[in-house]
């Protein structure tokens, strides 16, 4: 019965333990292991996600502290040592845990699919955007990416409808942005939404030609000539819907085809250029969906907050990615949760409950729903926006 099992192993009967397991096999995770495997480990690390412990040895008193009740909470290899779980960061394949995580956004995207946000279409909405994790350069010599400075950079395309990670990809943080573009297969219909750090001719065209939508800020230097111009309500911040040709030697040979420029000011009067290749599109709805690409800054904004990804348990790429990719999982697995068991709740308020009431005996969804917990705003209130609707 639910009430006699701690409320950490009814979250995770929300995994599908054998995916995890095949995936191991694959990679040989769990080769020569005798005690602690790779569901083993990854418990254990979700566990330090999910009470957001600070070391190796904050992990092991406090899985020692409940001993007695990991065995029926799924971590079957009881209280784990340091040493233990330092070894498997550094030697289990991170891989493993990237390929599961994958899984998990698979799931997530299929339940939170026809998701209502702010703008309502038909077509998929990513927002793509990557984001620095600072390192100590004296601890992680190998992400050195300035002479007193060291990193990793996490690449994400955001699926709007749910806000769940559909593409992720770790680099060295001197990996410029715009290469992600060439680990991406372009979806046709789709759109996608990039500020003007992808601006890029040769590969916004092979998005152009596999039917994929691109919304993206223009630069100032943009070359170009005007072939026809739409008219515009300029009631509201709108100041241009044009049709262009790029016109710059090496842009227009990269970039044969017409493209859409639309342009507004925001409220401080600044103007903002977007280009897009979706000629149907209302202009007024390009701007908003350029907008909604502070979702992805968002996103990057609360795993750093409430996830365990800029303080690190190991020192070496694979442990470092090993933890990456658990602390998404671990996001994925909430909101899997969240939307399974019908909650409103926002996954911050989910996630501070199931810190603390991780080893108690009760429903899932009881501990999950239960009252007396006002949840912060988790929207900026002081964002500006471009134009009034």
């Amino acid at each position: 019965m639910p009430q006699d099992r701690t409320v950490f192993a009814q979250l995770l009967d929300h995994l599908p333990r054998h995916r995890l397991r095949r995936i191991a096999t694959r990679y040989g995770g769990d080769h020569g292991v005798r005690r602690f495997t790779t569901w083993d480990h990854f418990v254990t690390m979700a566990f330090a996600q999910l009470t957001h412990r600070e070391s190796l040895r904050d992990i092991e008193v406090c899985l020692g502290a409940v001993g007695e009740k990991l065995y029926h909470s799924g971590l079957r290899s009881g209280p784990v040592s340091r040493s233990t779980l330092a070894d498997a960061n550094e030697r289990r394949d991170w891989r493993i845990f990237a390929e599961f995580g994958q899984t998990l956004i698979a799931d997530a995207r299929r339940l939170y699919a026809g998701e209502p946000w702010a703008v309502e279409l038909e077509q998929t909405v990513y927002a793509l955007d990557a984001s620095v994790v600072d390192l100590c350069l004296n601890v992680f010599p190998w992400a050195k990416f300035r002479s007193t400075k060291a990193g990793i950079k996490l690449h994400t395309l955001l699926d709007l409808a749910g806000n769940i990670p559909a593409f992720l990809w770790i680099t060295d943080a001197k990996t410029h942005d715009v290469h992600v573009l060439d680990e991406l297969i372009p979806e046709p219909g789709a759109i996608y939404v990039m500020d003007r750090g992808y601006m890029d001719f040769e590969r916004l065209h092979r998005f152009h030609q596999a039917r994929a939508v691109y919304i993206i800020r223009a630069k100032k230097n943009l070359r170009h000539r005007r072939r026809y111009s739409a008219p515009v309500d300029r009631s509201t911040a709108l100041v241009c819907d044009q049709t262009i040709l790029l016109t710059g030697r090496e842009s227009a040979d990269a970039y044969p085809d017409p493209m859409r420029r639309v342009a507004v000011r925001d409220e401080n009067g600044k103007k903002l250029n977007f280009l897009t290749n979706d000629f149907t599109l209302p202009a007024l709805v390009v701007a908003e969906l350029y907008r909604q690409r502070w979702q992805v800054e968002l996103f990057f904004k609360w795993i750093k907050q409430h996830l365990r990804i800029k303080a690190f348990y190991g020192t070496s790429p694979n442990a470092v990615y090993t933890q990456i990719w658990i602390a998404i999982s671990t996001y994925v697995l909430v909101a899997l949760v969240r939307k399974r068991l019908g909650m409103e709740r926002e996954l911050y308020t989910l996630l501070q409950i199931l810190s603390l009431a991780l080893f108690e005996k009760m429903p899932l969804d009881q501990a999950l729903t239960g009252s007396g917990y006002t949840p912060k705003d988790a929207h900026i209130r002081n964002q500006l926006s471009f134009f009034d609707l």
